[in-house]
């Protein structure tokens, strides 16, 4: 795992160096959750002030004059996990402030504050006297990433700014990619949005969809207290679309599925984030392997280890298996399997035998958190596509032996591959695959034994949005959507984020390729298709769910995507799985719309979905391996389909 989080860090320094930031589509103001408070009056009945400032409401939107000193708008609630979302705009100069858990003490009041003025943003821990006056201020020190709880500090650790730097990388090239991060930056006088976050003595702040900002809220600095808004200065302040969620109270939907699927939940436990299928026992019947797990049809009550199986907890740790595929890679007539990343892994069967299989790493350093084993060259033979050191790739097995070390293939620059997105399909038309990443395509050449790297077509098939330190979705499909003969791209955005999208396809007198974006689904602040909305779509697959000879969209929530933290948004809404019906309508944007349909509202997705008819009648299954088990969704073709 730490291989794996260093090729994703590679990749994010690689995003670095393209060049300058720009805005882009995004403006920065999403809303990454449900509320359970909106303040939308003309009066403070459930807040009241302290402190010097003048506040006023009207239509929701308040405006605060300091007047040279400083004041507090509070909450008659106290709280203790808390989040917080809402538009600021300030007079240059001016300071405005956030704070949370303003506990009473014996003199006065103390807490947490996260300040903004001008661009300059600030966590702190404050001690205000009984008439509102700050008597100190103290930096908080920083903790983030995927952790829930900040550890105590380490008195060995030398301080920040210490350590010396990471020398012997080699550099990245500068290029001009059309995923580019949008400018995050407060600007004075304009209106900017702020989310922040307490959870435990996790303290994590956002401005204009900013990365985190990260520090430790201990709770001897504040454990439990209003939330309250804070103004210093000599301008004028405005707070508008003010929001906020008890995040002390989490929810989880009643159990619900659509008539069209039959559940089967075969494994309780978390192994696996996705799963395969083969005839693993030369029986003729479809076996399904998840992790380290191999469950037998057609009842799949039965199990074996192929390896040792320890399951994982969802909430400190993460599966080692993130895709799996199955092919007979010594050809002695046996199906094996095929597991990664981060390290691609050849399990070869003991043809039968009642024992655990023999495994061989045969492809380490696998960047991207999906790959792919597709035939590419149309040799009838499939290889591993995926992203490794910021190119894309393929890799074949080594043609003596396939628990040797694979041969490995570059087909991109270094630095155009990112850790999320992986597609193939013919993009060109030319009857050869091409390869898809996040941040365009790449056509195959007509010498596919070529040691060139492919021609390199740049095209935004990702989205900087959400606080994403990363960009990109799962599984990329690629199939004509609207019926005009061309291939188009359907995607989630940020696979850690919110957004679907498919790409129409548009091609000039002259055949040049270009592609319009049309949105599926956004976060909670947008339109939706059929109103759903959930984050975290890190696992996608594409298939015809209703054998109408048109493929759709399955796509679901990776629940605790980063483990149980609030790292990412909306980490605790519901873990669902939808397919999306591709609908071709005239009347829609781009000539077809995307219809969603419940599958189920409580197992979500993992890295991989596997879409298969495994009992061959006539329709396709679907099979999930998650964090909360592994499911087999049975197409039954009967009942009307839920939203």
């Amino acid at each position: 795992m730490k291989n794996f989080l260093s090729s994703i860090l590679l990749s994010s320094l690689c995003i670095l160096s393209f060049g300058q930031q720009k805005t882009g589509d995004y403006n920065g103001r999403s809303q990454s959750f449900i509320p359970d408070y909106t303040f939308k009056g003309s009066s403070f009945s459930d807040w009241h002030t302290i402190g010097t400032a003048k506040w006023q409401a009207s239509d929701g939107l308040i405006t605060a004059l300091p007047n040279g000193g400083s004041g507090y708008l509070l909450s008659n609630r106290s709280f203790q996990d808390f989040a917080i979302r809402t538009l600021f705009k300030a007079d240059p100069g001016t300071e405005l402030g956030f704070l949370f858990r303003l506990e009473k003490t014996a003199s006065g009041m103390k807490g947490f504050l996260v300040s903004v003025k001008d661009a300059e943003v600030g966590s702190y821990k404050v001690v205000l006297d009984a008439e509102g006056k700050e008597t100190s201020r103290e930096r908080l020190r920083s903790a983030g990433g995927i952790i829930r709880q900040a550890p105590t500090p380490n008195p060995n650790d030398p301080p920040a700014g210490a350590r010396g730097g990471g020398g012997g990388r080699a550099a990245m090239p500068v290029l001009n990619l059309p995923l580019v991060r949008p400018s995050t930056a407060v600007v004075p006088g304009q209106w900017n949005q702020f989310e922040g976050i307490i959870d435990l003595n996790m303290l994590r702040a956002y401005t204009n969809d900013s990365g985190e900002s990260g520090t430790v809220a201990d709770a001897q600095d504040g454990n439990f207290g209003p939330v309250a808004l804070y103004v210093s200065g000599s301008g004028r302040v405005q707070f508008n679309e003010l929001n906020y969620q008890d995040a002390g109270i989490k929810s989880m939907p009643k159990e619900g599925s659509s008539a069209r699927f039959k559940v089967q939940q075969v494994q309780d436990m978390y192994y696996s984030w996705g799963a395969g299928s083969g005839d693993f026992n030369n029986d003729g019947i479809t076996d399904i392997a998840a992790g380290p797990i191999i469950y037998f049809g057609p009842d799949y009550t039965k199990y074996r280890e192929i390896t040792f199986a320890s399951s994982v907890s969802p909430s400190k740790n993460f599966t080692e298996f993130n895709a799996q595929y199955s092919y007979d890679f010594n050809g002695d007539g046996w199906q094996d399997i095929l597991t990664g990343p981060s390290t691609g892994t050849v399990f070869i069967n003991p043809q039968g035998e009642s024992r655990r299989w023999e495994r061989y790493a045969v492809l380490p350093g696998i960047q991207s958190e999906i790959t792919l084993f597709k035939d590419v060259n149309g040799d009838g033979k499939p290889e591993l596509i995926y992203a490794s050191g910021g190119q894309m790739c393929y890799a074949n097995p080594n043609p003596g032996d396939a628990t040797k070390p694979w041969v490995h293939h570059p087909i991109s620059e270094r630095g155009t591959s990112l850790a999320h997105g992986v597609g193939t399909g013919d993009i060109n038309g030319d009857g050869q695959i091409d390869i898809i990443g996040a941040n365009g395509w790449w056509e195959q050449p007509t010498d596919f034994s070529s040691t060139e790297l492919w021609t390199y077509h740049p095209e935004a098939f990702g989205r900087y949005a959400h606080r994403a330190s990363n960009v990109g979705g799962s599984t990329m499909g690629v199939y004509d959507v609207n019926g005009d003969k061309l291939n188009d791209v359907v995607t989630a955005l940020n696979a850690h984020g919110f957004g679907l999208a498919w790409f129409e396809q548009k091609r000039d007198a002259s055949g040049k390729i270009s592609f319009v974006r049309h949105m599926i689904s956004d976060d909670y602040s947008t339109k939706n298709a059929g109103d759903v909305t959930f984050s975290q779509p890190h696992g996608a697959t594409f298939a015809d769910v209703d054998n109408d000879g048109i493929t759709d969209f399955i796509v679901g929530k990776r629940y605790w995507s980063h483990l149980d933290t609030y790292l990412d948004p909306d980490p605790y809404g519901p873990p669902v799985i939808y397919w999306y019906k591709t609908v071709r309508n005239s009347k829609a944007p781009g000539g077809a719309e995307f219809v969603p349909q419940l599958i189920h509202n409580r197992s979500g997705v993992g890295s991989d979905v596997l879409a298969e008819d495994l009992n061959k009648d006539g329709t396709v299954d679907i099979v999930t391996a998650t964090d909360r088990g592994v499911f087999i969704y049975w197409n039954t073709q009967k009942g009307k389909d839920k939203k």
